[in-house]
């Protein structure tokens, strides 16, 4: 897409701090980053989001990340990583190119993604299991 920044940064137009590239991606520091390390893994082809995802790239985007984290840890010393990645306005995407974000984890560090788990009775697991059960 001519108008998006990530496909751009992916093709190399816009400059970036590259950690590691190849034909299908591009892995980045991102610019606001919420610990040392935080990177995104940029694939170079225009996904809006995970629904558009083709299953080539999807097959390969997870392991990439797994690679990322552990490199991470070896290089940085971190103690831990986050894999996390947002679809829409209400799951905090801001940019509109399907990105993962590969999160360093610090003993003492910010907390960066947690919540605190909700209560839910049985009858009403089951409802919402059958609402999404009847669309797949």
């Amino acid at each position: 897409m001519n108008d998006c920044i990530f496909c751009k940064i992916a093709a190399g137009q816009i400059p970036s701090a590259t950690v590691y590239e190849d034909e299908e991606f591009r892995v980045i520091l991102d610019l606001n980053p919420i610990s040392e390390g935080h990177a995104l893994i940029l694939p170079k082809k225009h996904f809006t989001d995970i629904t558009e995802l083709d299953a080539e790239t999807a097959a390969k985007v997870l392991p990439l990340a797994a690679r990322i984290g552990e490199v991470m840890k070896k290089a940085l010393g971190c103690t831990g990583f986050n894999v996390l990645q947002n679809n829409g306005i209400s799951a905090g995407q801001t940019v509109f190119h399907f990105h993962v974000h590969v999160i360093p984890r610090y003993e003492g560090g910010p907390d960066v993604v947690s919540w605190k788990p909700g209560k839910s009775d049985p009858e009403a697991l089951k409802s919402v299991a059958g609402k999404l059960a009847s669309f797949l």
